[in-house]
């Protein structure tokens, strides 16, 4: 019989980790930061293919350390003083001297970054060459997952999910049956509920990571200054201090330095720092009016990370919808709703009720308006949550929303990956008219 709850607790703690950055050109950063330290000489050539959703969500981006924007950038960091053992904080550790190198590595030396012809959603293939020696490093599936490692002819890793026809756009790698194949939303909530908490007490040292950099956003106004703003509006009495206002200026403000590079970790989920920010902060918000116990706190976290997942095993890891508006405002959503009244039949309302709101918001790459759609997000979570606790939510066969939660969840993955490949494609062609990119 599987251990349905271990697997669970095992699943949160691989992909519920601290990330310094947008984690699309950090992953990037440290495969280039692995490849330098294997070449370990001066770089003569530079390669670095990324797929799509990876060039589009690091285009536009700020960099933790720098006021500069994008993946050339991040790459060059990697180069100068990425440290690979730090994984998604490979950036932390870069001095103000290091940072003043990197910046002047990209106006002074070629970097070439191509995006890759493939449908995985992430790819990081960089290959380098120096005066004797050549390194390669390709991440898969996971912003931290490294595949394939080789030095000149040596091959030192190679865990058979890399092969060279995967760059050729008609090959889709098939995809990995995963737990979140198997199991169901109400089997995910009664495990978490009998979980032990020290099992998943580290989830809490999210809220702090992450309020601490929405203290931030709300103290400085950062990048567009949303959360900065939606305090601003509230003091002045153009928005009331109620719940919705308290998710969305948390998220957002959050959002707002994140996305302008500020140099602070936080708390991701299912490899993304703004899905960690969604499925994070509007619970710290329902805490900060309706105060929980720690271990209640750690399961409707818990949800919320697993809930996320869930949709993200069906919506891909990257794609043409925003994940945080999709997925991770999904996630707290039903983690609000379980610390309402426990009630299974409310929290897959909660669930239904974000599905048929937000399913048509698209990503068009991270950058600083990503906290409007954080925003806009968290207060669908709470309203979704608050709704659902009313016993009202969506009915079956209404629009994409089918007879079961989880028939729901994979028709909105349908939507997501399989109906918007056009759309992503589309989005990344406006970028790249819009930024001059040839």
């Amino acid at each position: 019989m599987r251990d349905i709850r271990k697997q669970l607790i095992e699943m949160l703690k691989a992909e519920v980790k601290p990330a310094l950055g947008c984690t699309e050109p950090v992953a990037v950063a440290l495969a280039c930061a692995k490849a330098k330290e294997l070449l370990d000489e001066e770089i003569v050539e530079n390669k670095i293919l990324v797929s799509p959703s990876i060039y589009k969500n690091g285009m536009c981006v700020g960099i933790p350390g720098t006021d500069r924007l994008g993946l050339k950038i991040a790459v060059a960091m990697g180069f100068v003083g990425g440290h690979s053992e730090n994984g998604l904080t490979v950036l932390e550790t870069l001095d103000d001297e290091q940072v003043r190198e990197s910046e002047e590595y990209v106006d002074t030396k070629p970097i070439n970054i191509i995006p890759a012809e493939t449908k995985d959603k992430v790819f990081i293939e960089v290959d380098l060459k120096g005066e004797n020696n050549t390194a390669k490093v390709v991440i898969k599936e996971k912003h931290d997952n490294f595949v394939y490692l080789q030095k000149n002819q040596e091959v030192l890793l190679d865990t058979g999910d890399f092969h060279q026809e995967d760059i050729v756009e008609e090959v889709v790698s098939p995809r990995k049956e995963t737990l979140m194949d198997t199991t169901d939303i109400k089997e995910i909530v009664q495990n978490v509920e009998k979980m032990d908490f020290e099992d998943i007490k580290f989830l809490l040292d999210g809220i702090q990571m992450n309020m601490d950099i929405a203290k931030y956003g709300l103290n400085n106004k950062a990048g567009i200054g949303v959360g900065f703003g939606i305090k601003r509006a509230k003091e002045e009495g153009y928005m009331s201090n109620d719940l919705l206002t308290e998710a969305m200026m948390l998220t957002a403000a959050a959002s707002d330095a994140r996305m302008a590079g500020i140099k602070m970790p936080v708390m991701s989920s299912n490899g993304s720092g703004n899905h960690g920010l969604t499925a994070i902060l509007p619970i710290v918000a329902y805490n900060n009016k309706y105060p929980q116990t720690d271990e209640n706190l750690a399961k409707a976290l818990a949800i919320s990370h697993l809930v996320t997942g869930y949709i993200k095993n069906y919506t891909g890891r990257l794609s043409a919808v925003c994940g945080c508006g999709v997925a991770a405002s999904t996630g707290s959503a039903a983690g609000i709703s379980w610390l309402m009244d426990r009630d299974i039949n409310h929290i897959k309302g909660a669930i239904e009720n974000m599905i048929a709101n937000l399913s048509g918001m698209i990503c068009d790459g991270a950058k600083a308006g990503c906290a409007l759609k954080l925003s806009s997000a968290a207060s669908a979570s709470i309203q979704s949550a608050i709704i659902a606790k009313q016993g009202f939510h969506v009915p079956p066969k209404n629009g994409i929303i089918g007879d079961k939660v989880e028939e729901s969840i994979k028709n909105l993955g349908k939507v997501s990956d399989q109906g918007m490949q056009i759309t992503d494609q589309v989005i990344i062609d406006v970028m790249n008219e819009i930024n001059k990119v040839k």
